[in-house]
Order: C-alpha cells, then structure tokens, then sequence
C-alpha cells in the first residue's frame, strides 16, 4: 500500500497457503482499516481480471490523472522535467514494463494519448509492479499539440528511432529539460509525432536483429538518460 490513493478492500482466496507475504499484507490493510473479505476460489476469480492472480485482490479509488502543465512545473533548479511521451502503445505487458522502467529511472511524469493506445488496466498495473502508484501521469487528446505545449516550456523532444541520426549516448540535451518519446510496437513513431520531435535518437544494436523491444528500448533510453543527468556512469 503506497498511500497514494484510498484501498477499499482486499480480498482474499479462501484456498491460499500461508506465507509471510500474506500476514504482511493482512496486518497492512488492518492497520489501515480496510476491510478484508475471503472467497471460494470460483468466485474469487470471477472477480478478477488478469491472469494468475495468486489470490489477493484489492480495490481501490481510481487513480486520478496529473495535468499536462504540472508535469512542467520544476521543483529546483536540479529537478528539470524528464518525460516520456508513449506514442500509440497498445500492448498492456509493454506499458506495465515501461511505467516500471520509468518510475526506476526517475524519470518525472509520463504521457498518454487517450486514444489508440493501452491505458492503466488491471493487466497493466500488475506489469507495472506498483509503479503507477509513485508515478505522475498525463492523458492528453493527441501527442502532437502536447509536444507544441512542451517545446513552448522549453523542454526538449527526442524521439527514439532506429533511423534516428545521433546515439542515445552521445545525445547533447540528456541533462536538459527532456521528453523521450517512444512509438509502438511495428509501425514505430506515427508521422506527426515523428515530425514534431527536436531530434532523433538511436540505440546501437550488434546484432543480427534490427530492433529492440519497446520496453527494452524504452529501458536503454531511460537508464542513459539518468546517468547523463546524474553524472554517474550507466553499468
């Protein structure tokens, strides 16, 4: 429980073993006074909606999204905006990896298309591994206009590309005020977006593939990110 956002239940299986994880999470939600609720198995899993469960359930209030603008707003000096703009991900495996990726590269506020693209679906935030609960997240109607507003804040654009004409570790503006974007599995970035980006980073591969999983990539760009920014050398 992050404390971000009210739990208004947990359920349980009734056929679960006992194991430390479990008296941990039924202590938590006591002092917490949330309510605990045990289930037969076939009902338990009526209720849930992704794929091995591992019987516990919680509910809780929706989680509420960040406005564009607040993702700009810098706490210090030190704290320049570091983003990432998902460009029609569709797939809930990738974006619950991205977001954990995201929320372990520091990075500061993440931006969603609201339409053709994966949202925060029980899938997603199991994926996720609690990331969305520490992450500030924005959906806005399309990537192009929101990117108009970032350049307007004075932050940089980079989308990740593998015809990009730079490397991701040789990019000039890692420390600076920064928006990563990433396009989707396939098609990549869509062409408007693509447009609208200050540059175009690449990530060099050896191989004989010729490209990295989103989430992977998404990974790369990240962790590069945060070490330009944080002066330490990515390992």
């Amino acid at each position: 429980m992050a404390g971000t956002r009210r739990t208004r239940e947990v359920v349980l299986a009734g056929d679960l073993d006992e194991a430390p994880i479990l008296g941990d999470i039924i202590d938590l939600a006591d002092e917490n006074k949330v309510p605990i609720r045990e289930l037969a198995r076939s009902k338990f899993e009526s209720m849930t909606r992704t794929g091995a469960s591992q019987g516990v359930l919680a509910t809780a209030a929706p989680l509420q999204p960040t406005e564009l603008a607040d993702l700009l707003s810098e706490g210090s000096a030190d704290d320049k905006p570091f983003l990432l703009l998902l460009d029609g991900i569709t797939d809930p495996q990738n974006l619950g990896a991205i977001l954990r990726t995201a929320e372990c590269a520091g990075v500061t506020g993440v931006v969603l298309p609201r339409h053709r693209a994966a949202h925060i679906t029980p899938s997603v935030t199991k994926a996720a591994a609690g990331a969305i609960e520490h992450l500030r997240m924005a959906l806005v109607g399309g990537l192009p206009t929101a990117m108009l507003t970032l350049s307007d804040h004075g932050v940089w654009t980079v989308g990740l590309d593998a015809a990009g004409d730079q490397s991701i570790h040789r990019l000039t503006v890692a420390d600076e005020p920064i928006a990563l974007v990433l396009g989707a599995e396939g098609p990549g970035l869509s062409r408007l977006v693509r447009q609208r980006c200050d540059a175009l980073a690449s990530i060099p591969l050896q191989g004989a593939l010729g490209s990295l999983n989103v989430s992977a990539a998404a990974a790369v760009a990240c962790f590069e990110i945060l070490s330009r920014r944080t002066g330490q050398p990515s390992e």
